[in-house]
């Protein structure tokens, strides 16, 4: 079944004091005045005053820089294909501009930077067409592809150059990580801002490499998803999957259809508030993620997981009995009534403009756990559904269950089983990929991101058992399922349901440290994939995630730098 049923440590920052040197003039020759004796009231308030002074200068001085070595090149992640350290590190001062093409696209990414560093450096950093050395993204063709880069740093400056904007965005995410994790923070900090010399040259492996977010079960703000949209930005995830509906909420305003949002979208698991998005507000979430070079990926789940709609229409069941809403945690109860019209009419109406909403390629339609289906039934349902995703101009994706119906010509499906799960269900879906059917391998007990990492992990699942951070990165996804060509895997995805999560810090607190595990295995070449030395480019992203506010989870399978 795909859904049965940290202190964050302090960063210490160390300032030297900066030392005062006085000068002290030749004193000319007085006449000698007549002797006197200081009292010892007056001595002792002569000190203090010396004192006091003293001490007002070496506050007014500001902080020496402390001494930083650059991070090497080789540090970041995802690990990139290729890096060729050496030469003088790049120092980013008060004099660097970023220089830009002169395109819109070009410079939304500068100013992306930029944004970035000035808080914490307190520069201008002014974004500029003309000139030489300080930061340049560029664009040209070369062997890029559609999201890769190439860094170049040296004495006189830090060029990216990129294929498509894309890649120069990701090309910016790995200059973040090569700065100091105080680079993250809003106020100004202590430099010095090293970029370290040499050159790196970097694509993905995968051109699918996804996060998902149950906003069903529990509704999560357009804050808090801009919020995580950020920090799938920083590990190059390029996908957003929005889990919008199930059992306990509709969280989407669907205008044919009013009663999904505002009665359907009003509760979630345990009873809350709930909530659901207007659609000014998902196209928000449309935008920020474009803006972060992220492709929303909308999930209407059907015919199973379909209590809100069900209660929130009494024509969609087959009874015509409208159910009650549902704030409990079971599965596979719900389906829609495949043998009426109105379904069909229903379906149109949300994929419609639900596709018109979203500029991305593809729409999700779920199809996982209707148990309350018949196989019959179940195939049927699909088989009239896909080609309405098709007609609105989007490619199908479903859960993995779809192989065992008929999935349309250039459908994805989406792998959510076990290193268990049965050979008979992997065979199915070998067999649809030797077909033509692409896959994207979410396997639950390597990435769901709502498993409990040990027996004592307060939040999250353990149907899929008991997922720890080495567990998430050791595997590979090109070789995972038996039979299944290279070929036919078009990328990974990290799901993160949200039974048990109800806030931000909850999100993060699962996620991370092994979201950026399965970014690696997304982007980096199988070559690369190593958990000894991967655990320590891991550890040495605390203090990113420490400047960055992100409430991680300190796995002792890590070696965390000491709080």
């Amino acid at each position: 079944m795909r859904r049965h049923h940290s202190t964050t440590p302090r960063t210490t920052r160390t300032i030297r004091a900066t030392r005062i040197t006085r000068t002290t003039r030749p004193i000319r020759p007085i006449r000698p005045i007549r002797p006197f004796r200081l009292s010892r009231l007056t001595r002792a308030l002569g000190a203090l005053l010396l004192v006091a002074a003293t001490g007002a200068l070496t506050m007014g001085a500001a902080p020496a820089e402390p001494r930083r070595a650059a991070i090497p090149l080789d540090q970041v992640i995802p690990a990139p294909v290729s890096v060729e350290s050496g030469g003088t590190p790049y120092r980013i001062t008060s004099g660097t501009h970023i220089r830009v093409d002169d395109t819109p696209e070009v410079r939304q990414v500068g100013t992306y930077l930029a944004e970035i560093l000035r808080p914490s450096t307190g520069y201008r950093l002014p974004l500029t067409t003309q000139g030489d050395g300080g930061i340049r993204l560029r664009l040209a063709k070369g062997p890029y592809g559609a999201e890769g880069y190439r860094l170049d740093s040296g004495a006189k400056g830090v060029t990216i150059t990129a294929q498509e904007p894309a890649g120069l965005f990701h090309g910016v995410q790995t200059l973040r990580q090569l700065l100091p994790a105080a680079v993250e923070k809003k106020s100004v900090q202590p430099g010095p801002w090293l970029v370290a010399g040499g050159t790196i040259q970097d694509r993905p492996r995968y051109a699918y490499r996804g996060a998902m977010l149950d906003v069903a079960r529990h509704f999560f703000t357009v804050e808090q998803v801009k919020r995580y949209i950020d920090q799938l930005a920083l590990y190059k995830i390029n996908k957003l999957h929005l889990h919008l509906s199930d059992d306990q909420g509709w969280r989407i305003a669907i205008d044919s259809w009013p009663r999904l949002a505002t009665y359907g979208g009003s509760t979630q698991v345990g009873g809350g508030p709930g909530g659901y998005y207007t659609k000014d507000e998902y196209r928000e979430i449309v935008r920020y993620a474009a803006s972060r070079h992220l492709e929303v990926v909308p999930e209407i789940d059907m015919p199973g997981h379909t209590n809100a709609a069900l209660a929130s229409y009494a024509e969609l069941n087959c009874d015509g009995v409208a159910p009650p809403l549902y704030t409990g945690t079971k599965v596979g109860f719900s389906s829609l009534c495949v043998n009426k019209e109105i379904t069909y009419d229903f379906v149109d109406d949300v994929i419609r403009e639900v596709a018109a909403l979203t500029p991305g390629r593809y729409l999700h339609i779920g199809g996982d756990e209707a148990h309350s289906t018949s196989p019959e039934d179940y195939a049927a349902f699909m088989d009239r559904v896909q080609p309405v995703v098709a007609r609105y101009g989007k490619t199908v994706i479903g859960w993995h269950q779809l192989t065992g119906a008929n999935p349309a010509k250039g459908a994805l499906a989406q792998y959510w089983g076990l290193d268990s799960t049965s050979e008979a269900e992997k065979a199915q879906v070998a067999r649809a990929a030797r077909n033509g059917t692409r896959l994207i391998l979410s396997p639950a007990d390597r990435v769901y991101l709502d498993m409990k990492y040990t027996k004592d992990t307060p939040l999250g699942l353990a149907w899929a058992g008991h997922v720890e951070v080495q567990r998430s990165y050791d595997w590979n996804p090109g070789s995972y399922l038996p039979d299944v060509p290279e070929s036919a895997v078009l990328g990974v995805e990290a799901p993160l349901w949200t039974e048990t999560l109800s806030t931000s810090a909850h999100l993060e607190t699962m996620a991370f440290p092994r979201l950026p595990g399965a970014a690696e295995l997304g982007w980096s070449p199988a070559v690369t994939h190593d958990w000894e030395t991967y655990k320590v480019r891991l550890a040495a992203q605390a203090p990113r995630w420490d400047a960055l506010g992100i409430a991680y989870y300190r796995s002792p399978q890590v070696p965390w730098p000491a709080a």
